[in-house]
């Protein structure tokens, strides 16, 4: 079943001499080639993340609190994102939650009102004019995503999209006021790309703020 994938499991060769020879090969060609999508993607946002992070230094200088999410790998990102904003290895704290973090939360708007509705209903609940709405997918097209980005928007929020392939539904939405396309067709590679532009993002906030202040 998985032969396909990784042949080296199917192997009948007693050597394992090739075997180590095509996994290291293989490890360095994913590794250039993940370092080559980081790149391009980090040359093809610099003007939106410093965009981004201007304003997202104005918010949060003016009180504004960022919210991130997003489903599965991308909800591990989303929180990863959030903390790094409120518990910086450098720098001053700035107020950030990840709406992925509460397991009673999520399951209870789950199963009462219905998936769709699991980021935005918080939103509702949390958030106002001034705030931030962060959203983190591979495809850029998960609705329940899509449903909180548009809450956002009707709440005054700055809302922002990280997004891979050809960005989804992202990538025409009025709901966003920036959108990160990293364009590859690897789930792997589209999150490696878009952690290296979360991190770009929050040190540029931090430098658009000492250049405010």
């Amino acid at each position: 079943m998985t032969g396909f994938l990784y042949p080296f499991l199917d192997a009948r060769e007693r050597d394992p001499g090739p075997l180590l020879a095509d996994l290291a090969a293989s490890a360095v060609a994913k590794s250039v080639q993940s370092a080559r999508l980081r790149r391009e993607t980090a040359e093809a946002s610099a003007a939106d993340v410093k965009r981004a992070a201007a304003e997202l230094a104005r918010r949060f200088a003016a009180g504004g609190r960022m919210f991130t999410f997003g489903n599965g790998g991308s909800s591990t990102d989303a929180a990863t994102l959030a903390a790094l904003f409120a518990h910086p290895p450098e720098g001053a704290a700035l107020p950030a939650w990840s709406l992925t973090a509460d397991q009673a939360i999520l399951t209870a708007l789950g199963n009462d009102v219905g998936f769709e509705h699991v980021f935005s209903r918080q939103l509702i609940a949390r958030a106002g004019p001034g705030d931030i709405a962060v959203a983190l997918s591979t495809s850029g097209s998960s609705r329940d995503l899509t449903a909180a980005l548009g809450e956002a928007r009707r709440r005054g929020m700055y809302t922002i999209g990280f997004a891979g392939y050809d960005g989804g539904s992202f990538a025409t939405s009025p709901d966003l006021d920036v959108c990160f396309v990293v364009r590859s067709q690897s789930v792997h590679r589209i999150q490696e790309a878009q952690a290296l532009l979360g991190h770009r993002l929050w040190s540029a906030v931090h430098r658009a703020g000492r250049e405010e202040r």
